[in-house]
């Protein structure tokens, strides 16, 4: 009896010690640092046979020192850089937390939603983006019922196709991402944040306006990124077209045709194109059309809403970037000479 007692004591003491030595077992990081990926769904299991393969520490002590923590169901996705010197608990600590590398995804401004859903599947333009979680990135027709809000298509129009009408409300910004995450969550927080500079903007609206909502001012700011990508210009861009807009004057503007050819634009723009009837051609229709064409950045939001007093209704690419601003379709025409057809 005396033995089987000794024996029980002399196990609850290794077992003790387990439970305490065991999280501190060292790990074995090589000498430029560990990089350690965690897929989204990725078990415990496989966790520990990774670490054991890359000879870190053996699948059991990782497995043991994770249920003594209770980390098995707090493993977080992303890929992880450890360095010397490290213990096991460290690094499922450093799991737990999410302390994993951020990875940048740049939207430029005036990009399209599309360019944007080239980018979260890991399109060339943007090597290593790649790493969304499998299945993350909803369908485009699917897009609205994923951000779950109404504010999308406020004040569209009733003749907008449906995939037109997601876009613009994304904000263009440089979003810090871990790896293994999900690329919806990105675009719910490109969506947040879009709606809160559109609102930022919106209450910063000239008293005299022509914009009627919101939406109007996002449509606008969309045309406004897409003619110059002078933030200097703007201003100015914006308001030529509030001015057209206050007179009932088209706004004539090629991005919106553009636009409308989407695939089909192969960067000639045609005079028949300019011709052809569609929602978006300001050449044809009055006002806006009926949804934005571009992510818009703060600059363009804001001389959408309040640009300077001007007496300006043209402007011409002087070709370095910059344009010309003519108040009268004479200065207008002279412009264009000297800077279009000279070339």
């Amino acid at each position: 009896m005396k033995k089987i007692l000794a024996l029980l004591l002399l196990a609850a003491l290794c077992a003790g010690t387990a439970w305490y030595a065991l999280p501190l077992w060292p790990a074995t990081i090589p000498a430029g640092g560990l990089n350690l990926s965690v897929r989204q769904g990725s078990s415990l299991a496989r966790l520990a046979n990774d670490l054991q393969r890359q000879e870190v520490a053996p699948a059991f002590v990782v497995q043991a020192v994770a249920r003594i923590r209770g980390s098995a169901r707090k493993l977080r996705a992303g890929e992880y850089l450890f360095e010397s010197p490290q213990t096991v608990a460290d690094i499922l600590s450093a799991i737990e937390a999410g302390n994993a590398k951020q990875l940048a995804v740049t939207v430029v401004e005036g990009s399209r939603l599309s360019d944007v859903y080239a980018l979260l599947a890991g399109a060339p333009a943007q090597p290593g983006v790649a790493t969304f979680a499998a299945g993350t990135l909803p369908a485009r027709s699917a897009l609205r019922e994923a951000l779950a809000s109404d504010a999308i298509s406020a004040g569209a129009s009733a003749t907008a196709p449906f995939d037109s009408l997601l876009e613009g409300y994304f904000f263009p910004d440089t979003y810090f991402v871990a790896p293994g995450s999900s690329a919806t969550a990105l675009l719910r927080l490109m969506h947040k944040r879009m709606r809160e500079e559109l609102a930022r903007a919106w209450e910063q609206r000239s008293p005299d306006t022509p914009l009627k909502t919101p939406y109007e001012a996002l449509i606008l700011a969309s045309i406004i990124e897409k003619e110059t990508g002078r933030e200097a210009d703007r201003p100015l861009v914006g308001s030529v077209f509030v001015n057209r807009l206050r007179i009932g004057m088209r706004l004539q503007t090629d991005p919106t045709v553009i636009y409308a050819l989407g695939d089909k634009f192969d960067g000639n723009l045609r005079k028949v194109d300019l011709q052809t009837d569609t929602p978006y051609n300001t050449y044809t229709r009055n006002g806006l059309p009926p949804t934005p064409i571009s992510l818009p950045g703060r600059a363009s939001l804001r001389a959408a809403v309040a640009p300077p007093a001007s007496e300006f209704l043209y402007f011409v690419a002087r070709g370095d970037g910059s344009s010309e601003f003519s108040r009268n379709l004479a200065e207008h025409n002279r412009a264009v000479a000297k800077y279009q057809l000279s070339r």
